[in-house]
């Protein structure tokens, strides 16, 4: 997936979760973006940081660019929240995510679907009348090679898993999937030390049945995609760089 106009910044600073305030690298303006991602990003949004933004003007909008990168030593993170559901359910249709578990092949898949007391991101079905549910998760954190999930305490992802748990009980195939959005990655976990009921849940999804999925990502400034699958070990390790 491609940006229509991407420009590289600096960061100056985070106003709150949805503003930041940049300088434009081609001609030293400052600039006022749209965050696309609420989760804290400490370790990324470092004073002069090389970022990505977006131009996108529109009188609907308060601010002209969204900020959607960043460089992270010598790699680039997407942090653009809206990006994994589409990715994954591109990638599902088009073969280059599996889905472990299934007899058939996918014949319709459907984005954002309620089911009980959730709206999961994704509900497929399969010629051999198979039925399931994908919660799609973006990671962006990173530390020594490891990805975790989440950056922050994550209510709605509880309960998500939660409700995977009550659909594979029922019958659907579940998964979470977490969509790495950062190329250099050799495992993907649960950081357990920021949500230790997360930890717990997906600990006893796992155990009712539930699949869970990593797959990391191409990123430059300009787009990201698909690359390849990843380990989740949920008993690997990891270290925060923000504390």
């Amino acid at each position: 997936m491609n940006y229509s106009e991407i420009h590289l910044a600096s960061f100056i600073e985070r106003s709150n979760r949805f503003i930041a305030r940049c300088r434009l690298i081609e001609t030293g303006e400052d600039i006022i973006t749209h965050v696309k991602n609420t989760g804290r990003n400490k370790e990324l949004f470092l004073t002069d940081a090389l970022v990505a933004v977006n131009y996108q003007p529109s009188a609907k909008r308060k601010t002209a660019y969204d900020l959607v990168a960043v460089r992270k030593g010598e790699m680039w993170i997407n942090i653009d929240s809206q990006i994994p559901n589409a990715l994954a359910a591109e990638g599902i249709l088009a073969g280059k995510i599996a889905l472990p578990g299934l007899r058939g092949a996918i014949t319709f898949l459907k984005r954002e679907y309620t089911f009980e007391h959730s709206k999961f991101d994704i509900y497929f079905e399969t010629d051999q009348q198979e039925k399931g549910f994908v919660e799609v998760k973006g990671m962006t954190l990173e530390n020594q090679g490891i990805g975790a999930f989440p950056d922050a305490p994550t209510l709605r992802g509880l309960k998500h898993v939660e409700e995977l748990r009550v659909a594979q009980a029922m019958g659907y195939h579940s998964y979470v999937l977490f969509v790495v959005q950062f190329p250099t990655v050799s495992r993907a976990t649960i950081h357990r030390q920021m949500q230790p009921a997360l930890y717990s849940a997906v600990e006893g999804a796992l155990a009712d049945g539930v699949t869970v999925l990593a797959y990391n990502c191409d990123v430059d400034q300009q787009s990201i995609s698909i690359k390849q699958a990843v380990p989740f070990d949920l008993t690997q390790k990891f270290i925060d760089p923000n504390q």
